[in-house]
């Protein structure tokens, strides 16, 4: 009876605790308090709340800020030629001071295709289409035919057929030259049943040269001669640069010239027709191997002034090192003080329910973002902390404003609005603040006052 009667009364007091408890406010210090944003932060202080939207991130990110910059010596090298610094190095020699210049296109007038003409130094072939009493007794010419034997036209212009006589051809097409022989023939009282075809095409040729794999003559033939079939004789083309080549085609007296990237980008140009006695040269007017070639000649005479090549390499190479011990230690130096709270930096703190409340410095020479602050540092405890309650309060700058605070709200409950975390960009004392759950408050005012009350009840229970 006396258990059961002090397990009521504990009971009781229990509950009649607890009541009063949560009934009490929060300014007695008694239940735990939240720290939260509310526009009545104090009587000096002026809060405004703007939620985060994209236009109000533009807004936010309107007030002035410029990174900070690291010293100099983060941008230094340690190259040899710094100056004399920690000891004499030979001087750089010249480079060659030829720098290339825009070409010009110069094409050679267009030409209408003509019919080959016969030239002296040809070879012509007169060939019998049937064997009979008629061509017997051409003897000569049968032989020819049978032995496939040609006629070269000779410094004259004529061609000799054995036991018949010579015909002169040259500067003739082949049409008008079988005209001819055929009028021959009949004159000489010869059947002609005979054929003409060029065998062997000298009398006219262009010849390739340069930047080529061999240079060579190529004859004209029947077919007109185009640059891509001349250059294509030679084996190809042996350029490195092509910005810096050009195909120069003399011709008659003038020089024409045709940029060697404008060659390839059109076609046309491939296709341009040659002509007798042209001359084409693949040329370079900036030449980098003939450039490098003559400062490897200009590194000799160093070499020689300095007694040896090798002097001269270790001489730069020990005062890299110097230099680069030196820019080490400054940037050490700095790496100590920044450590040391001795560099000047640019801060932001996060408070509320993050995993950790800290002061972060800004990054130099970029500008950081609220995404980079919360997930730089751990982001905060989804468990715990209200995602729908993420707060920048920024100071306001304006001495007519005095204690001004803006707080920009961000709503992360969906998590699509993070996208405005990455583009809200921070500023000096801006503090990143996370609100706490509603449960999690509740959790931790009862984890505070339970002790009490388990005191107090049992207290009831002993009396």
């Amino acid at each position: 009876m006396t258990t059961s009667k002090a397990t009521l009364l504990g009971r009781t007091a229990m509950g009649l605790a607890l009541s009063a408890a949560l009934m009490l406010p929060s300014a007695c210090g008694v239940l735990y308090t939240s720290p939260d944003v509310s526009r009545a932060a104090g009587a000096n202080v002026d809060v405004r709340e703007i939620k985060l939207t994209p236009e109000t991130v533009l807004m936010a990110n309107r007030s002035p800020y410029s990174p900070r910059n690291l010293p100099r010596e983060f941008y230094s090298a340690a190259s040899g030629r710094q100056g004399p610094g920690l000891g004499a190095l030979p001087d750089a020699p010249p480079v060659p001071d030829e720098a290339p210049a825009r070409m010009v296109m110069r094409l050679p007038p267009e030409t209408e295709p003509q019919p080959y003409q016969i030239g002296v130094g040809d070879v012509v072939l007169l060939a019998t289409k049937t064997t009979g009493s008629s061509v017997e007794e051409l003897s000569g010419l049968l032989a020819a035919q049978t032995q496939r034997q040609g006629y070269t036209v000779s410094d004259d212009g004529a061609i000799s057929i054995p036991d018949i006589g010579r015909v002169e051809i040259a500067g003739l097409t082949l049409q008008e030259a079988q005209d001819r022989i055929f009028k021959f023939l009949l004159d000489q009282q010869v059947d002609p049943a005979f054929s003409l075809e060029v065998t062997e095409f000298n009398s006219q040729q262009v010849t390739i040269g340069g930047a080529v794999r061999t240079a060579t003559r190529v004859p004209i033939t029947l077919t007109p001669l185009t640059l891509d079939e001349a250059l294509a004789a030679t084996g190809g083309t042996m350029i490195k640069d092509e910005q810096y080549a050009s195909i120069r085609i003399y011709r008659d007296g003038t020089l024409y010239q045709i940029p060697f990237e404008a060659y390839l980008d059109r076609p046309e140009l491939k296709d341009l027709r040659l002509q007798d006695g042209d001359a084409v040269f693949v040329d370079t007017t900036y030449d980098l191997d003939r450039a490098f070639e003559f400062y490897q000649k200009e590194i000799d005479v160093i070499r020689l002034r300095n007694q040896a090549r090798k002097d001269t390499i270790e001489m730069l190479s020990s005062e890299i090192a110097l230099r680069r011990g030196l820019l080490q230690e400054r940037r050490e130096n700095f790496q100590a003080r920044s450590d040391l709270g001795a560099e000047v930096r640019d801060y932001i703190y996060l408070a509320g329910e993050v995993d950790q409340q800290n002061r972060v410095a800004l990054p130099y020479e970029q500008q950081a973002t609220l995404a980079d602050v919360l997930y730089g540092n751990g982001g905060f405890p989804t468990e715990t902390g209200d995602a729908s309650n993420i707060y920048v309060l920024r100071p306001s700058a304006d001495p007519a404003a005095f204690g001004a605070v803006t707080a920009w709200h961000l709503d992360a409950g969906n998590t699509v609005n993070m996208t405005l975390a990455t583009k809200m960009q921070m500023r000096p004392n801006d503090i990143v603040f996370v609100e706490e759950q509603p449960i999690t408050k509740w959790g931790r005012a009862l984890r505070q006052f339970l002790p009490a009350l388990v005191n107090t009840a049992t207290s009831a229970a002993v009396d």
